[in-house]
């Protein structure tokens, strides 16, 4: 299994390094200089000379592209165009606030989405599992900014039980980072907590099929206690890997939601740097939300091969 485990990291390096390839030179493709992004179009030839010597833009494209390797490693990012500042201490802010984002509503949607799709597949042939399948349908049919719009029209705009938007950190007020988190993770949360719902219940109603289920029941165990005792863990398999994937869901629908909310994250910042075509920035944010993505990707791939004995042995 180690070797296994290894051939898979081996591949997810490969991966990173070949994004990153491409993630450089399809930007320099865009037109435009970042010099005279930097100084303006009224900028002289000289002046444009010393900014494309100070940004390395005059360089080899190769020798760029190594350089900003070299500097994502160490956590040297580079230097904005538009503010000039460093680029590090910035992403390394808004990615904390981007990770809670994400870790809560994945930990929010697979709390909704375990229970709930368990007792659908458990009462597929009654009335409650047949709502909550209709539920999950409207749920995975609503946009997750929609879906944020119409929670802070009720219950921050009507009701005015919560704040409609804005970021405190947790170190300066623990309530209020509490309170301002919970609208915009129920928003991102709704559609992902809907699909993985559907996909819970179809991986229990697959299990609740097969032989070993009949066998438990035969030996005197409830439908309950079978499926409790012997049916979730292998129901388990496929779930993992959709959760996986809709981590990278959840990373591109904060970008979304962090503009709806007003949140300091990589999203928002993202948005912005593309809109003043910024390039350092946005190059490195889009690596770092790929690199996320495959190391998550990969994580899954790992614990697949725990959870599923007959994987080691292939």
């Amino acid at each position: 299994m180690v070797a296994r485990i290894t051939r898979h990291v081996a591949r997810y390096l490969l991966t990173i390094v070949l994004s990153s390839l491409l993630i450089f030179f399809l930007l320099r493709i865009i037109p435009g200089d970042p010099a005279e992004i930097a100084l303006g179009v009224n900028a002289s030839e000289e002046l444009l000379a010393l900014k494309r010597a100070e940004l390395g833009t005059d360089r080899p494209l190769l020798t760029q592209y190594v350089e900003w390797i070299v500097g994502l490693v160490t956590g040297n990012f580079g230097t904005s165009l538009t503010s000039g500042a460093d680029i590090s201490p910035l992403v390394a802010d808004r990615l904390q606030v981007s990770l809670v984002l994400v870790v809560c509503g994945l930990a929010v949607s697979l709390a909704v989405a375990i229970p709930l799709g368990t007792w659908a597949a458990y009462r597929s042939r009654h009335t409650d599992g047949h709502l909550i399948t209709a539920a999950s349908q409207l749920g995975i049919a609503i946009p997750s900014f929609l879906a944020g719009i119409l929670l802070v029209s009720l219950f921050a705009v009507k009701l005015g039980w919560l704040p409609a938007n804005g970021w405190v950190p947790p170190a300066v007020n623990p309530t209020q980072f509490f309170l301002r988190l919970i609208l915009p993770v129920c928003a991102l949360s709704a559609v992902q907590g809907a699909i993985m719902t559907r996909y819970v219940r179809s991986a229990v109603l697959d299990i609740l099929r097969e032989d070993f289920m009949r066998t438990a029941r035969a030996a005197g165990k409830t439908h309950w206690q079978a499926l409790t005792r012997h049916g979730l863990r292998n129901a388990a398999l496929p779930v993992v890997t959709v959760a996986g994937l809709q981590l990278a869901g959840l990373i591109v629908g904060a970008v979304v939601i962090e503009r709806v909310f007003v949140l300091p994250g990589l999203g928002s910042m993202l948005l912005d740097a593309v809109i003043n075509r910024d390039l350092p920035v946005v190059q490195t944010i889009v690596m770092i939300l790929v690199a996320i993505t495959l190391v998550v990707n990969m994580a899954v791939d790992i614990a697949y091969l725990l959870l599923d004995p007959r994987m080691r042995t292939r």
